[in-house]
């Protein structure tokens, strides 16, 4: 994992994962990448700040890190449990759920950003995870 200074159009500085550069340039050119704060999908790296210690206020040793996201993973694991992936068909799945054109399951799957504003104005009950979701022959 690496974790990237990340900046929107509306000047929004805040920090994101990724499992390497390469996903950040396959999420950022698919428009899966937005900010936090205002939903600015034109996001571009910001410049890093050197990291500067101080006494009573450092970062999380490694070890500590990989435990969280160990933990993280696990609670995301439980919550997919008993849902189905449906990879790029999850706008396409939500959609026809919420009219009620195929029956209701728990699914979890991919979206672009104005995929998932679209079912979100359209009123179709969606919910990020909490971290990456990723097929399932692929670990997170």
């Amino acid at each position: 994992m690496i974790v990237f200074d990340l900046r929107c159009g509306a000047g929004h500085v805040f920090e994101a994962w990724f499992g390497g550069t390469a996903d950040w340039e396959r999420q950022q050119a698919a428009g899966q990448v937005a900010c936090p704060i205002c939903g600015d999908g034109a996001v571009e790296k910001a410049a890093m700040a050197p990291a500067v210690s101080a006494k009573g206020n450092r970062a999380p040793a490694p070890a500590a890190v990989k435990a969280m996201m160990k933990a993280l993973a696990a609670e995301q694991a439980k919550m997919l449990k008993d849902s189905t992936w449906v990879g790029g068909q999850f706008a396409h799945r939500a959609r026809a759920m919420h009219a009620g054109d195929e029956a209701h399951r728990v699914i979890h799957g991919q979206a672009t950003l104005a995929e998932a504003r679209a079912l979100v104005d359209d009123g179709v009950p969606v919910a990020p995870l909490p971290l990456p979701v990723t097929p399932p022959e692929r670990l997170n």
